[in-house]
């Protein structure tokens, strides 16, 4: 799954957990059965995991090149930056 694939199913999963929310308050509201609004809940969320949790390919659509290894070794490795100045705490 690529970058913009995550942030897909992070949408996907946020708007279809909140719709199932409102649908099975609603439903519980309607039928008076606590019962029933977490069995539409669970339902949803079980859906849910099945549609944002498995690496569909609409999740692939932008694929990351890579840097060939032969070309790693050619660019310029990054330096650390090392501070030779200590601060003292001690007053």
């Amino acid at each position: 799954m690529d970058w913009q694939g995550q942030k897909l199913a992070e949408q996907i999963m946020q708007v279809l957990l909140s719709v199932f929310a409102v649908v099975s308050f609603v439903a519980g509201y309607v039928l008076g059965s606590f019962q029933m609004m977490m069995l539409v809940y669970a339902v949803g969320v079980t859906l849910t995991a099945l549609i944002t949790v498995p690496n569909w390919p609409f999740f692939n659509r932008h694929p990351l090149n890579w840097l060939d290894p032969s070309e790693a070794e050619k660019q310029p490795k990054p330096q650390v930056a090392v501070s030779s100045k200590k601060k003292s705490t001690k007053k």
